[in-house]
C-alpha cells in the first residue's frame, strides 16, 4: 500500500496542475487553496507568496528531468548515443506531463525575464552550462560539425516539442487513438535522429 501524500506534496501537485493549465498570472493562491481542500492561512504556512509557490512547482517539474539530462551528457558514450538517451528522457516526461511543453513556451512568451529569474533563483542554469560545455568540447575535438549552438538548440527542441504541441491535430488528421500517437513518436524519433546526424555530419 503506497504512502499517503503529505499536505505539502498535495499542494504542489494541485498547484502544478493549475499553473500548467492556466499559467502564472491566471492562477491565484485562493484557487490553489480551494483545489487542495485547505484554507488560505494553511497554504500561506507552506508558501507565503505565489512567487514562492511557482518556484516550488517549476523546480519540481524541471528537476524531474534536468539532472538526468546532465548525467547523460557526462557519460563516456558516443555523442549520438547521448542524444538518443536525451530524446527518450524528454519524451518520457512529456508523455507523463503532456501540457508541460506548452506551459514552458507560454511562460517564456508571457514573461521571459520572470522565467529567467525563476531559473536563476533555483540555481538551475548550471545544468545547461554543463551540457553546453560537453557540446562545445565535442565540436572542438572534431567529433561533430561545428555549428552555432543556437542552431543546434532550435533544431533539437523544435523537433522534440512540436509533436506534443500538435498532438490534437496529429490525432485528428492522421490517427485516432493514444496508441497510434505513441507509435508515431517511435517513428518520429528515428527521423529526429537522422536530422541531428545530418546537421552535425555524423555518419551512421
Amino acid at each position: 500500500m503506497g504512502s499517503m501524500q503529505t499536505p505539502e506534496e498535495k499542494i504542489i501537485e494541485v498547484a502544478r496542475r493549475l499553473f500548467v493549465e492556466n499559467g502564472y498570472h491566471k492562477t491565484n493562491m485562493s484557487a490553489i487553496a480551494a483545489a487542495a481542500g485547505i484554507n488560505r492561512p494553511t497554504l500561506h504556512y507552506y508558501y507565503r507568496t505565489k512567487e514562492k509557490m511557482f518556484q516550488a512547482v517549476f523546480g519540481s517539474l524541471v528537476t524531474s528531468f534536468l539532472p538526468r539530462i546532465q548525467l547523460i551528457f557526462c557519460e563516456e558514450t558516443p555523442f549520438m548515443e547521448k542524444i538518443e538517451k536525451v530524446i527518450d528522457a524528454y519524451m518520457h516526461i512529456f508523455c507523463e506531463n503532456p501540457a508541460l511543453p506548452r506551459f514552458i513556451l507560454d511562460e517564456a512568451r508571457r514573461d521571459m525575464p520572470h522565467l529567467i529569474y525563476t531559473i536563476q533563483s533555483l540555481h538551475l542554469e548550471g545544468y545547461m552550462e554543463d551540457v553546453l560545455d560537453v557540446i562545445r568540447k565535442e565540436m572542438e575535438a572534431g567529433h561533430i560539425r561545428t555549428v552555432p549552438v543556437s542552431v543546434l538548440f532550435v533544431t533539437f527542441y523544435s523537433q522534440l516539442v512540436f509533436p506534443f504541441l500538435s498532438k490534437p491535430i496529429i490525432l485528428s488528421v492522421f490517427y485516432h487513438q493514444e496508441e497510434d500517437f505513441l507509435r508515431f513518436l517511435a517513428d518520429w524519433k528515428l527521423n529526429f535522429l537522422r536530422q541531428i546526424r545530418c546537421l552535425l555530419d555524423i555518419c551512421e
